[in-house]
């Protein structure tokens, strides 16, 4: 029997919610759909767990770098089955509650793996729904490798449950996981390693700072491999072997455990939009135009790291996207989204983030700008904390006075980069900016000395 709907939304993460609770509001009949736990990536296996995993390595680093200084460094050290116990106190109830939200809110739940079967029919086990509308918003899984042995491979999502933290870590891949868990499990014990086969990780963030965060990763311990191309991962009974090529060789590395870190693409694979007739491309996304609505089956819409749009795939983002596809539903379209000033960060410690132009970027674009690296390892807010990698980067329009991009490393860079993307979003002038008074003594205080 096919039970009928206004709206279908596949996932439950950010921008499926925001779309699914804003069409409810407003009076449609709702049905939402999830083959994993009710809550998205980002509060069950991404932004949130792994924030946790960070603070608490940011306790240690915090320590050590006092040592010295007026601080007794000698009891302090990460209980891995203890902090993984706290972790779950935040995820574990998160199914349940957005389970429960929905039903509150009168929408239908079902769990399943989704597939279309009709232009807006979608099959979930025995249950057939159909919508007058299905947006896609299913996030991302990581991408395939098509290496031997791809199999052995840990995905972030086990590495954010394990009970216990292995002795010896190879990520492959050299983005965000990469670093992140890699800055955890070092200073939780582990022998780490980074395979990347380009010449330069983290292509999102400027060139200059990532050259610094290379070099403090590799002081706390980490080997990171650059130009290293991982081509097949072997086991042997409980350890494994990942070979790797270089330019002029072939490698080995030991492992207890490898972690796939090497991108994620839209998890879409399994859904037959084409028998729905939704355009798609494996490695971008469902096909949209400016309003986020299929270009060839203008009944579905997609957001999030599902939608092939200029966005970042990034929790704020999804929500965003979110938004603008329920407005369009409900008011026909007439919303277009504007990424603008987007900030990003690589929760390493200390972070590294970045909103606006790259200076690559901005010469591309024929930009006239003044912009100047700063070594901020000397500064007092970074000298307090004892922090010996820190730093940062203002490109600044050279007719306007604006600021088209910053790039920082260093404490609170996850924090003062939101300052820059105010300013970038309301079009402030370096001198504008220049002339707030921030508290004193804080890190934004010091923005004024980066302009």
């Amino acid at each position: 029997m096919t039970k009928n709907f206004d709206l279908v939304v596949i996932g439950t993460g950010s921008a499926a919610s925001t779309v699914a609770f804003r069409c409810r509001s407003a009076g449609w009949q709702v049905a939402v759909i999830d083959s994993r736990p009710f809550g998205g990536t980002c509060a069950l296996r991404g932004c949130d767990p792994k924030k946790i995993l960070v603070g608490a390595a940011e306790v240690i680093d915090w320590n050590r770098r006092m040592k010295g200084k007026g601080v007794d460094t000698t009891q302090v050290r990460i209980d891995w089955p203890e902090l993984m116990r706290f972790k779950r106190s935040f995820t574990e109830p998160v199914p349940k509650h957005k389970k429960q939200s929905f039903e509150k809110a009168g929408i239908a739940t079902f769990h399943g793996r989704a597939r279309f079967v009709g232009p807006t029919t979608v099959r979930v086990g025995d249950e057939v729904l159909e919508g007058r509308h299905v947006v896609v918003a299913t996030g991302a899984r990581p991408a395939s490798l098509n290496i031997p042995g791809e199999e052995y491979l840990v995905k972030s999502d086990r590495f954010l449950e394990l009970d216990q933290l292995p002795s010896r870590i190879v990520f492959i891949g050299g983005g965000y996981i990469a670093f992140e868990f890699a800055h955890v499990a070092v200073r939780a014990g582990a022998d780490v390693t980074i395979l990347h086969r380009g010449s330069r990780p983290l292509a999102q963030f400027d060139p200059d700072l990532v050259d610094r965060l290379v070099e403090r990763t590799r002081a706390l311990g980490v080997d990171v491999q650059l130009g290293t191309k991982a081509v097949g991962v072997e086991k042997r009974g409980e350890r494994f072997t990942v070979h790797a090529e270089m330019e002029t060789e072939t490698r080995a590395y030991e492992a207890a455990m490898v972690v796939h870190a090497a991108g994620r693409v839209p998890e879409i694979d399994d859904l037959d939009l084409g028998a729905a007739g939704v355009q798609y491309e494996d490695r971008q996304g469902v096909k949209i135009n400016g309003y986020l609505q299929s270009v060839s089956n203008p009944a579905v819409y997609a957001a999030g790291d599902a939608a092939a749009s200029g966005g970042a795939p990034l929790t704020p983002v999804a929500g965003y996207e979110g938004l603008i596809v329920a407005d369009n539903l409900l008011q026909g379209n007439h919303r277009q989204p504007e990424y603008l000033a987007v900030p990003s960060v690589v929760f390493t410690i200390p972070p590294l983030s970045t909103v606006g132009l790259q200076e690559k970027t901005a010469r591309e674009q024929g930009r006239q700008f003044d912009s100047k690296l700063l070594d901020t390892s000397s500064w007092y807010s970074s000298r307090r904390v004892g922090e010996e990698w820190s730093g940062a980067k203002v490109l600044v329009e050279q007719d306007s006075g604006r600021i088209l991009g910053a790039h920082l490393l260093g404490p609170q860079a996850d924090e003062m980069i939101n300052m820059f993307a105010l300013a970038i979003r309301l079009g402030m002038r370096a001198a504008e900016l220049k002339e707030v008074l921030f508290a004193y003594p804080t890190h934004a205080s010091e923005i004024q000395y980066m302009l």
